[in-house]
Order: C-alpha cells, then structure tokens, then sequence
C-alpha cells in the first residue's frame, strides 16, 4: 500500500508538472499573439499618415522630434539621431514646418537631448528663435500629450523614424490631434535590433496607456 501510495503520488506530481507546463506555453503564445496584434493595430490605423516624401508632405506650422541620445556606445554617433535632425532641417527648409518643439529626456547637465538636438539643428542652419526644447519629454506619450496640453498644438507634424512615427501618432490620434509623421531616414538594416525590439514592446504599452493605465504626463514647462 505504501509503494502504490508512492506510486499514486507521483504521477499526481508529473500531472500538475504537465499541466503548469502546458499552461505556461499557452500564456507565452497569448502574450506573443497580443503584442502582435497591437503592433498591426498601431502600424494599420497610422500607415496612411506617415509620409515619406517632403514634396507630398501637408504643411503644418510646428514640428514635433521626437528625442533620442546623439552618441550609441563607446562615443559612435547615432544615426537615428542624426538622420531625425536632418529630417527636421530639411521640413523647415522646406516650409512644410515654421516652429520645431524639440522634446525630449534630460536626465542631467551632462545628457540633455533637446539641448543636443538645438546644437545640431543650429549647425544645419537653423535659426534659435524657431526652436522651442521640451526637456520633460521622457517618453514618446509624454512629448505627444505635452505637445497638446502644455504647448496648445493640435496640428503637427511628427518627425522620427518611420517605426517611431507609427506609435506617436497613434498616441496623437487618441489625444485628439490632427497630426502626420514624416519618416526620417531609415538606419541600414541590423544597426540596432535592441532598438526595434523595444518598439514592438513600446506599442502593446500605448495602448495600454490609452486605454487602461492613462498616465498624466509630466506638468513642468519645457526650457
């Protein structure tokens, strides 16, 4: 009696160990199908806002870039960065764009992406006095609600890479804003897998900002 109690036990053991299993592959595959799906949402509802080229690119009177660091690692400058404000040099040169609102994180004296971003912008020949920095945009749902809310912009023109557009201007359709992305430059293909991982990530959590958590952003003003 004693052996087949054993026995009896064991098995319940293996059981339960099968079904956990079972039950956590399911989890992961439900976990993979919804950041899928939000990533098709956000890409589908927005693709016919981005453009790619300037000459068919609506005008608007301010632009918002959205920041990023100008150095990756070991001091190798950025090229996300570096295509985004040639991006921004161009529209303004263009006139597709009047005023650009440079928001972005600064996290200290030392990593001040605005402040980077306006140095840059300047070299490209860009006047100061059409260039407002927004040093409290952390995250790309802070910089769209702050575009709106603290700076009053319902009409803009968002300016990043193609797959960063997507998001923000599905964050700025659900602020209410009529707003366009222009795409900006794409990096050659590998130069940073870590970057696009995180955007697949970064949208299932937009939506789950508009819908479900609905954060404030940040309240101070911009420099």
């Amino acid at each position: 009696l004693h052996i087949n109690a054993i026995r009896h036990s064991r098995r319940l053991r293996v059981s339960l160990m099968k079904k956990l299993i079972k039950a956590g592959l399911w989890s992961v595959f439900g976990v993979v199908v919804a950041v899928l799906l939000c990533n098709w949402i956000v890409v589908l509802t927005t693709r016919h806002k981005v453009f790619f080229d300037v000459s068919s690119l609506p005008s608007n009177d301010v632009g918002l870039v959205l920041g990023t660091s100008k150095y990756v690692a070991r001091g190798k400058e950025n090229l996300f960065f570096k295509y985004r404000m040639e991006a921004s040099a161009l529209l303004f040169k263009e006139g597709k764009v009047k005023y650009l609102i440079l928001s972005g994180n600064k996290e200290a004296e030392t990593y001040d992406e605005p402040k980077a971003m306006k140095q840059a912008l300047t070299k490209l020949g860009i006047p100061e006095d059409v260039m407002l920095l927004d040093t409290a945009g952390y995250r790309t749902f802070d910089s769209v609600v702050r575009c709106r809310e603290i700076y009053g912009q319902e009409r803009v023109t968002v300016i990043s890479q193609n797959f960063h557009n997507a998001r923000a201007l599905y964050l700025a359709e659900h602020e209410g804003m009529d707003a366009v992305g222009f795409a900006a430059q794409d990096v050659p293909n590998g130069y940073s897998l870590k970057t696009l991982l995180r955007e697949y990530l970064a949208r299932p959590k937009a939506m789950l900002d508009v819908y479900v958590l609905k954060p404030e952003a940040g309240v101070r003003e911009g420099e």
